[in-house]
């Protein structure tokens, strides 16, 4: 970044200084160039201001190249043990940083060799929420045929749209985001599968905060606008957010084992931290899927959701409940309840 922003000692000492801060260790990308010497470089040029700058055209072939492969690795993952691909009834694909018709469902449902009356949807352009919207929309599917099994794959490639100019929202989206995808499998209750059940759902949209975060596209790729009070809008409205969320699953928060919450940035932990009982200890997943991944958009709180099952395993000792959230454009707070019973 040092490099390409062209910066001067003063503004690289800032730069370096925010990195330090970012409680990011290690972050992902389908693009080698991050890892090459220029001479390298696959996806820019290798000149000193990186001109002619990648197109929205160039980001798209990128985007068709890499996103299914990567999803049918989550996928394989995710389905392993559990279902055969010809018990999948339904598939939704969920991802903000690509688009192309056909797209994404398409490409995956001919590699996989899926039904081809299989039934389905794209959820695109939501963000880092998005995950959670699909699986409202699979729960909503399972609900209506008892033999359902929904395929949700979230995937994006946010670091295909690097912009090299030095606004700060430019620098913050290059500070935070990686690229990965995460795949989860959404059944009828009937079906008896070893897995949580989804209990509730609830969301809210702060309007006041639309100017704050949001996403456009532009010739030169998507334009992320994250403004350094976002931290602020959710340190205010989380606390009311959360008791909104219990009392309309009927619950209290002494109920909730486990906290899922999206680590859209270290400020953002920090806020719920500060405006809630929600300890760091109760966000040690957040943290650590921040600290090894940064923020992925919408694969992200599947991954700390992950986190959480792995540290849970079979152990039986205590009910399980778990609280999480996200936050994307808008400004909108999605969250969900799933529970052991």
């Amino acid at each position: 970044m040092q490099k390409v922003y062209a910066l001067n000692e003063t503004e690289n000492r800032k730069l370096r200084f925010l990195y330090r801060q970012s409680a990011i260790e290690t972050r992902y990308s389908v693009l080698p160039d991050y890892s090459l010497n220029a001479g390298e470089w696959q996806f820019y040029p290798a000149s000193e201001n990186l001109e002619p700058f990648p197109d929205l055209e160039k980001r798209m072939k990128w985007y068709y190249q890499n996103a299914a492969p990567l999803s049918l690795k989550a996928i394989k993952d995710c389905i392993s043990q559990k279902v055969n691909k010809d018990e999948i009834t339904h598939l939704i694909t969920v991802s903000c940083t690509g688009m192309s018709a056909p797209g994404l469902d398409l490409q995956i449902v001919e590699m996989m060799d899926l039904s081809k009356n299989i039934f389905r949807t794209s959820v695109n352009f939501m963000g880092c929420y998005a995950a959670i919207h699909g699986m409202k929309l699979a729960d909503a599917f399972c609900k209506n045929d008892r033999n359902a099994k929904v395929l949700v794959v979230c995937t994006e490639l946010c670091t295909l749209h690097f912009q090299k100019n030095t606004s700060v929202d430019s620098i913050a989206a290059g500070l935070l985001f990686g690229d990965g995808a995460a795949a989860m499998l959404v059944v009828n209750d009937e079906d008896k599968l070893e897995g949580l059940k989804l209990k509730s759902f609830y969301s809210e949209v702060g309007f006041n905060g639309k100017e704050h975060m949001s996403w456009q596209l532009s010739s030169s790729g998507f334009l992320m606008t994250l403004s350094g009070y976002v931290p602020e809008l959710i340190e205010r409205d989380f606390n009311d957010l959360f008791y909104n969320a219990l009392q309309n699953a009927g619950m209290t928060e002494g109920d909730i084992s486990h906290y899922c919450i999206h680590p859209g940035g270290k400020r953002i932990l920090s806020s719920i931290e500060k405006t809630t009982s929600i300890t760091p200890a109760d966000l040690r997943y957040s943290h650590r899927v921040l600290k090894d991944y940064g923020n992925m958009s919408s694969p992200t709180i599947l991954f700390v959701l992950k986190e959480i099952l792995d540290s849970i395993g079979n152990k039986k000792e205590m009910k399980t409940n778990i609280f999480g959230a996200a936050f994307g454009p808008g400004l909108t707070m999605e969250t969900f309840i799933l529970s052991d019973d």
